[in-house]
């Protein structure tokens, strides 16, 4: 089975506070869609990558950046909104494949260990999506008071990527009559099964200037720890 990866890179990132989208804005020296691009392109179990965002952007960006772009298939625009332009990544797919990965940019941090078990799970069961239990205890609450705890066993916080069969991702799209904040919501709704696989806690989505310096701190981090280690080698 082929298996290609849209990575979205269309999001404006309002709640981030940037002058540009959030795709583009600069994260330990580099566009911050480059971390996934790059995670995607070491993974091997991806073998071929679409970008969705603006794409004379992306375009001088990757080249800019020096990406590896040996995966890279097709670039197309965004829509209005995320399921909108992951109906537009579907369109430009290459032929032959199989399943499809969808990533958010956004989860800059996502490593190819992470991509791998979806892919993995996908292939044998159709669908699945990278998640981690919930450890937060949970309220409901109404105008800033609680109203209920909700019992977390059982819960898991979902991420991407969301591994799926390109057909069953394709009628999920074709037939949706409402709009979904995440595509395993879509084949969920036809019917399928959606396995859960063990993503990680740093895979998650930068959406607040605050998550960006936490990115940004574990980046230089992961950086100086491995200069230190190839000073001893």
């Amino acid at each position: 089975m082929s298996v290609c990866a849209i990575l979205l890179c269309a999001g404006r990132g309002e709640r981030l506070g940037a002058e540009v989208p959030k795709a583009f804005v600069p994260l330990a020296g580099r566009p911050l869609f480059t971390w996934s691009l790059d995670a995607l392109q070491r993974c091997d179990a991806i073998d071929w990558i679409v970008l969705v965002g603006p794409v004379r952007t992306l375009k001088d960006l990757v080249a800019a950046s020096g990406c590896e772009t040996r995966k890279l298939a097709a670039y197309t625009e965004g829509g209005e909104q995320r399921q909108h332009s992951v109906g537009r990544g579907l369109h430009v797919l290459p032929d032959g494949c199989d399943l499809v990965a969808v990533h958010d940019s956004a989860r800059a941090l996502v490593t190819p260990e992470v991509i791998a078990r979806a892919v993995t799970e996908a292939r044998e069961h159709g669908a699945a999506i990278a998640a981690v239990p919930q450890a937060d205890t949970l309220k409901q609450a109404t105008l800033g008071l609680v109203t209920g705890t909700v019992p977390r066993t059982g819960l898991w916080a979902a991420q991407t990527p969301q591994v799926f069969r390109r057909d069953w991702l394709e009628r999920a799209h074709r037939e949706a009559t409402e709009v979904a904040t995440d595509d395993a919501s879509l084949i969920e709704w036809l019917g399928h099964p959606v396995r859960l696989t063990l993503g990680e806690p740093l895979n998650f989505k930068i959406t607040t200037a605050a998550d960006l310096q936490l990115a940004e701190a574990w980046l230089v981090h992961r950086a100086d720890a491995a200069a230190r280690f190839e000073g001893r080698a």
